[in-house]
């Protein structure tokens, strides 16, 4: 068995035959969206956090809308970059949307990737300290919000406070028990995963990854995944540690599908540079019928090694065809995989 879910970039364009105009478009039907996922018997809405572009952005107000209309479905992000971050405040967002969730929230987190503008946490008033890098504040940042969400107080009350004080140093507040353990962190590379095992959060590994040995793109992301274990394993923690990975998968069952994917030529990995000098792995794009998918598909390492599948969703298209999208992977290719 395997957990199925739904990752949704929440683009949005006025261009001709995008069906999301708007922000609002994007961020209603994202709850749209979630809503028919449930209904299909999807596991989980994961939504990406991108910052001054046209795409989903502060997460919170639509994970608590997310959490408010929905009641089994688990809720998240596929990452929320912690270089714009304030720990203290997204310590209460993060309590009071995973409240109204009933403790449904299972939440990405990161370093980030690639940004619209030059150095875009500035703008937010965050600046890496003296011999820091943007990497290692975002860290700073998560590391402070994990121990944080904890619930252990750490502030001393006011003497003479407005409202009467429970005994003790003060924690922020809403505290939502359990969310400490639903934390994940969206790993590149092999050391970050290993990073986050350590400081006990589940992993994310997404279709990028830097490439470190040249082998194919899920040969890597198992090796990551196993490291990551390992680390896990040594670093003494209880339980088991989830992991997800994404792919972007179409069973091509109709006309339409056949259209929008039956001609893509994304079946290979593809190289490239990010940030200028950093050799990185693109993982291949999956669109067949789904006896071909099916082949295909138990042929991925990682998929294996994983717990949980997000599809990357063409959102633009609308919610009935991505609907559409997570019904056929749901029906008709992973019961023959034993996902389902």
């Amino acid at each position: 068995m395997k957990k199925i879910g739904f990752l949704n970039f929440g683009h949005w364009s006025a261009g001709h035959g995008s069906q999301v105009q708007t922000g609002a478009d994007a961020l209603l039907q994202s709850i749209d969206l979630a809503v028919a996922a449930e209904e299909l018997g999807a596991d989980g809405a994961f939504f990406r956090v991108h910052h001054f572009a046209r795409q989903l952005a502060s997460p919170f107000p639509l994970l608590a809308a997310v959490g408010a209309k929905t009641s089994t479905i688990e809720i998240g992000t596929g990452v929320i970059d912690m270089r714009y971050e304030n720990p203290m405040y997204m310590a209460e967002d993060a309590g009071a949307a995973d409240l109204i969730a009933g403790g449904r929230l299972q939440l990405g987190i990161s370093r980030g990737s690639g940004e619209q503008v030059t150095d875009g946490w500035r703008y937010f008033g965050y600046a890496p300290g003296e011999d820091e890098t943007h990497a290692d504040m975002a860290r700073r940042h998560t590391v402070v919000f994990l121990k944080v969400i904890e619930g252990e107080g750490f502030a001393q009350p006011d003497p003479n406070p407005m409202f009467p004080n429970p005994p003790g140093l003060l924690r922020v507040e809403p505290y939502s028990e359990g969310l400490r353990n639903r934390i994940w962190w969206g790993a590149a590379s092999n050391a970050t995963a290993v990073w986050a095992a350590k400081l006990g959060m589940n992993l994310q590994s997404s279709t990028l990854k830097t490439d470190e040995t040249g082998e194919p793109f899920h040969v890597q992301q198992a090796e990551q995944i196993r490291a990551y274990r390992t680390a896990w394993k040594e670093a003494g923690h209880a339980g088991t540690p989830r992991v997800s990975v994404s792919r972007s998968i179409f069973a091509l069952m109709n006309d339409t599908d056949h259209m929008y994917f039956g001609q893509r030529n994304e079946s290979q990995d593809q190289i490239g540079m990010l940030h200028g000098n950093v050799r990185s792995i693109f993982g291949r794009s999956y669109a067949a019928e789904p006896e071909t998918l099916i082949k295909e598909l138990a042929q991925d390492e990682a998929i294996a090694e994983a717990d949980t599948l997000m599809l990357t969703v063409p959102n633009q298209l609308g919610v009935a065809y991505n609907a559409h999208v997570i019904e056929s992977i749901l029906k008709h290719v992973a019961p023959e995989l034993g996902w389902r």
